[in-house]
């Protein structure tokens, strides 16, 4: 009763709907659509590590692109900057009008532990095509490079 059939569970498949390539499992998907994507834009992107971690830098803003496989999700995080000790509540107020509008499949958030602002963005890895990963890494990174500073310049102590 050790593997999977025999409990009556399902590994998911992974594959890209327009390629029609299957992949044996959630990092070698990963890691091609990271050679793929570094390859549309002409950067040098390093394949998931072996903790499921790469980066991707855009401007002056790094992505973390993690590969949560045992949660069976894709996660982006780029760190925006430490919570600031003065004007908090302005500050969770903008930050959660960003969120309305401005980025897209990602939301900022605080990791309480570092008391610091990331800009995050997760998806299922089931059923992710290249088209959407390529699209939520690219929104992800540019609303990153474009608030990073910016908030910084806001609300720097």
């Amino acid at each position: 009763m050790g593997d999977d059939a025999t409990r009556g569970e399902t590994r998911p498949t992974y594959a890209d709907r327009h390629s029609g390539r299957v992949y044996r499992d959630a990092v070698e998907m990963v890691n091609d659509y990271l050679r793929r994507f570094a390859d549309s834009v002409d950067i040098e992107v390093r394949p998931l590590d072996e903790d499921g971690y790469s980066e991707i830098r855009k401007g002056s803003a790094e992505v973390g692109v993690n590969v949560l496989e045992e949660h069976g999700v894709l996660l982006l995080l780029s760190r925006m900057m430490d919570v600031p000790r003065e004007d908090r509540e302005r500050l969770y107020r903008r930050l959660l009008e960003l969120n309305f509008l401005v980025t897209s499949d990602a939301a900022f958030a605080i990791d309480r532990d570092r008391d610091a602002i990331y800009l995050r963005a997760h998806r299922r890895l089931g059923g992710l095509d290249f088209e959407e990963f390529e699209d939520l890494l690219t929104k992800t990174a540019t609303t990153a490079d474009e608030w990073d500073d910016r908030l910084e310049q806001l609300f720097a102590e």
